[in-house]
């Protein structure tokens, strides 16, 4: 079993335990079941393309930052001007919550993505209920079927849709009729070796009405250049940014350096 087959493993057991403690009928009571989202799409067309992440841990470089609160890291991303907040919830693996997601709501008005490995409709109400504006869903642990369900509902709740691929297979295979954004992941799986090389392969495949979005190893403004050449409007930014003792001051830095290079 990788890495992966074990954190979906956990995650089914997770979910089935959280939804006898806080059921559906609660989520669904949530008086952020009713705001209005930001659109994440239209901030990465318009602003910096910038996604900022929030991340304590990985299993791949294990601690990253555990000394940053997730207020005055939000808080600093924002006044970076940052296109958008990546939050990571998953606890086992990653050291976050629900928590997070809320707290960060509730001090910046920057869309936020809920980062997590969600393979269960409870997750996506979950989402909404903790202040999300997007949800991520990831075509290598989801059936077709599960990305075209997963995502029109994400959409009767206003939430936009990221879809994660790491290959053209995982592409071919998805339904993107209710997906606003595609994510390549430049990570493989199974090795964890990062090549940018893989969203630019997948660049020409991805339907133009879909946002481009580029994931994991940019740590570079050049980087970043060299893939809006391949259309891309969105870059996931997290380690580079986390593992600095100010997350947020290094992330006014780049963006200040990334508008001067434009």
């Amino acid at each position: 079993m990788n890495i992966l087959d074990r954190i979906i493993a956990d995650k089914r057991r997770e979910v089935a335990s959280k939804k006898n403690v806080m059921t559906l009928s609660f989520l669904k009571a949530s008086p952020l079941m009713h705001r209005k989202t930001f659109s994440l799409s239209e901030s990465l067309k318009n602003g910096s393309g910038i996604i900022a992440e929030f991340k304590r841990r990985s299993p791949s470089k294990q601690v990253i930052n555990h000394k940053s609160s997730v207020i005055d890291v939000v808080k600093g991303y924002a006044k970076s001007k940052v296109s958008g907040i990546s939050v990571l919830a998953d606890t086992k693996y990653f050291g976050g919550s629900l928590d997070d997601l809320v707290q960060a709501r509730d001090h910046v008005e920057v869309p936020l993505l809920r980062k997590e490995f969600i393979i269960d409709e409870y997750q996506i109400y979950e989402a909404k209920a903790f202040g999300a504006d997007a949800v991520l869903l990831i075509a290598a642990i989801l059936k077709p079927e599960e990305i075209y369900s997963f995502s029109k509902l994400a959409h009767t709740l206003d939430l936009e849709v990221l879809l994660e691929i790491h290959n053209k297979e995982e592409l071919i295979k998805s339904d993107l009729a209710f997906v606003d954004m595609v994510g390549v992941n430049n990570r493989n799986l199974k090795t964890f070796e990062v090549s940018l090389e893989t969203s630019k392969m997948l660049s020409t495949e991805i339907p133009d009405d879909k946002v481009k979005i580029s994931e994991s190893g940019i740590s570079s403004i050049k980087a970043i250049k060299e893939l809006k050449k391949y259309g891309f409007k969105g870059f996931l930014i997290g380690e580079n940014f986390m593992k600095t003792e100010d997350p947020g001051a290094e992330a006014i830095e780049f963006i200040k350096a990334l508008n001067h290079e434009d």
